[in-house]
């Protein structure tokens, strides 16, 4: 539109000029189709030039754009995770009684949990068996709860990680950063899934061994009821006869 104003006022003020009273020796012959053809063209040069103005501006336009696209983000929430994920993974160090280590958990379990006793074994040695056992399972429940303790208070910590990220994504400028946030988001939730996963082991860990315990106080029962009531000769009734009667 400004281009065709312009070109109005251009065409206007050179007719105006040509109306100017001149001099006798200075006046031209006049031709208006050749005068509107300059006009015309000098309309289109315009509208090239402004199309080009325009094309320019575009392409800076997106110059700026792809710039705040590969823009990086500043800021991280990994080590913080991490961070919070130690504390569980310590716990889990620290648990006393069986091992979580497959072989090692499994000799002293077959030593604690057995499916029958031998005649080898004394009776002060399954009483002992029983202590201990009754102790890794007052361990694990120890352990679960520290565990619960522990998740309880990483979840303060995830609450301030999670609004650090929302406000991070709110000011995101490009889409670097907006994918960059989208992958700190999902390391968070990977991070609390791993975490809900040691609680849910430590839980389970105490209810097998409490399970594993009754059983094998169950089998500590028959073999002292067995070696009281002994493999001899069996019991035969007797009359026995008070005062001749």
């Amino acid at each position: 539109m400004k281009t065709r104003v312009l070109s109005a006022t251009l065409a206007a003020a050179l007719s105006l000029s040509l109306l100017v009273a001149q001099p006798a020796t200075a006046i031209t012959v006049f031709d208006p189709s050749n005068f509107v053809q300059n006009t015309l063209t000098a309309v289109r040069t315009l509208e090239q030039i402004n199309n080009q103005i325009n094309q320019l501006q575009n392409e800076a336009q997106m110059l700026m754009n792809q710039a705040r696209n590969l823009a990086s983000l500043d800021f991280n929430i990994v080590n913080r995770l991490r961070t919070t994920l130690a504390n569980t993974e310590r716990l889990i160090g620290e648990a006393q009684g069986l091992a979580y280590d497959v072989q090692t958990m499994d000799a002293t379990f077959s030593r604690l949990y057995p499916e029958q006793y031998a005649a080898t074994i004394s009776g002060n040695r399954m009483a002992q068996d029983a202590r201990e056992r009754w102790q890794n399972t007052l361990n694990s429940l120890h352990t679960a709860m520290r565990m619960q303790a522990q998740v309880s208070q990483n979840l303060i910590q995830d609450e301030s990680a999670l609004a650090d990220l929302v406000s991070q994504s709110q000011s995101a400028t490009g889409a670097l950063q907006a994918q960059q946030v989208t992958n700190q988001l999902l390391a968070l939730q990977a991070k609390q899934s791993i975490q809900a996963q040691q609680l849910q082991i430590t839980q389970d860990r105490a209810a097998s061994l409490e399970l594993a315990r009754q059983a094998a106080a169950t089998e500590r029962a028959r073999e002292v009821r067995r070696r009281f009531l002994g493999t001899g000769t069996p019991y035969t009734p007797q009359t026995v006869n008070f005062y001749n009667h």
